[in-house]
């Protein structure tokens, strides 16, 4: 759908007026040459960009680190004692890979882009997002008062296994908020909903014997193939009931290691799963549904051991279409020039974790194309892209806090 503009007033536009491209662009910049490759634990030096950013604007800034050079950063733009809005990102990327036609940490401009790893996932919008923050703080000049804090909240680990925003819900933010914008790269659209995730591992324990005896051992292998049809017949069970935002659950096993050798019955197998979660599910009773199948399918009897652990869970969310933050992101959006939609993402995000245990309405709406660059070489997001993003945070702030 796309949205109708509310038009600006004279108030909001003095506020945009802060807002400049090369500003947003070059704060990007900033980012990328302080690389923060996940794998790797080097989230520190990205952090430090922003926190010199926020600090410099004024905004109360916390640094926790929640394992060692990891911190994670909120800044708080303080306001009004009401509910406020958050602002969320991470600070950690993909590792560069090979195949850039450029490195990947000198950032460049061409075209109208800025290239380098971490443009759009997602350097970018945290750029955007401390953009917005600054031009809001000179609302009161223009006779806007928020009600409530806006917060940016960027976390580590993102990319892996969630470390940062795991700890950040267990703490519970002090403030009370409206809604939640994840500024990850939606193209500039507005996602209300998005699937989790989660990974599980699955090691299966045999016997060995000699292949001209087979009989005498229990093949892992074998018992693997057999747990893989059941994960393939549910799988196909799911997609019967696609939801209309989300589609379904979805399983993929990606990894697959196994066997001593040709001539050896295979003692040992691992798989590793990749489960697609709907908003609701659970990865751990997903695992245990797993294993009830797997010991009701006689496969983990007579010499098979099979062990199930998850390793790594992110919830999805969905809020309702008719929610205030969805409709004040369009209005936003099309506000700051951009035609926008309403919709759902395949991918997952922390926005999932500040939904589900924080209860706080929660949206995906960030500059640059996950699909077309994020992940890959060569990594670019348009500068007017980044502006925009920037220009739709503020306008989105004032018209829920205003």
């Amino acid at each position: 759908m796309k949205g109708d503009a509310v038009s600006l007033t004279e108030a909001e536009a003095g506020v945009l007026s802060h807002i400049k491209a090369d500003t947003v662009a070059m704060l990007t910049a900033s980012m990328v040459e302080a690389p923060s490759e996940n794998p790797g634990g080097t989230e520190a030096a990205t952090v430090e960009v922003l926190a010199r950013a926020c600090r410099a604007s004024g905004f109360a800034v916390d640094i926790r680190e929640v394992a060692p050079d990891r911190p994670n950063l909120v800044a708080t733009m303080a306001s009004g004692d009401g509910p406020g809005l958050m602002l969320l990102g991470h600070s950690d990327v993909v590792p560069a890979g090979p195949g850039w036609t450029t490195d990947p940490y000198r950032p460049h401009f061409a075209d109208g882009r800025i290239y380098g790893r971490g443009t759009t996932d997602m350097k970018g919008g945290l750029a955007a997002a401390v953009i917005a923050m600054q031009a809001l703080s000179h609302a009161s000049a223009y006779g806007i008062e928020l009600s409530g804090p806006v917060q940016l909240v960027c976390t580590v680990d993102e990319e892996e296994h969630g470390l940062g925003v795991r700890d950040f819900v267990t703490r519970k933010p002090e403030h009370s908020f409206a809604g939640c914008i994840v500024a990850e790269p939606t193209d500039l659209t507005v996602v209300r909903g998005c699937r989790g995730a989660s990974y599980l591992e699955v090691d299966i324990t045999g016997r060995a014997a000699h292949s001209g005896r087979p009989a005498d051992g229990r093949s892992a292998i074998e018992a693997a193939a057999s747990i893989i049809d059941l994960i393939r017949f549910d799988h196909q069970q799911l997609g019967m009931v696609a939801d209309d935002l989300l589609g379904s659950g979805t399983w993929n096993v990606g990894t697959i290691q196994g066997g001593q050798g040709i001539s050896v019955v295979a003692p040992t197998c691992e798989l590793g799963i990749d489960r697609r979660l709907m908003p609701g599910e659970d990865a751990h009773r997903i695992a245990d549904r797993l294993r009830e199948a797997i010991h009701e399918s006689a496969i983990d009897t007579d010499g098979v051991g099979v062990e199930v652990r998850v390793t790594m869970e992110m919830p999805g969310f969905a809020t309702p279409a008719d929610h205030a933050l969805v409709s004040t992101a369009v209005s936003a959006l099309v506000d700051a020039g951009r035609e926008t939609s309403v919709g759902g993402w395949s991918a997952a995000c922390d926005g999932g974790f500040v939904s589900r245990d924080l209860g706080i309405p929660t949206i995906v709406m960030g500059p640059g194309n996950i699909n077309a660059e994020a992940h890959k070489p060569n990594e670019s997001v348009a500068v007017a892209d980044l502006e925009a993003a920037a220009r739709a945070y503020a306008l989105a702030a004032i018209r829920l806090l205003g």
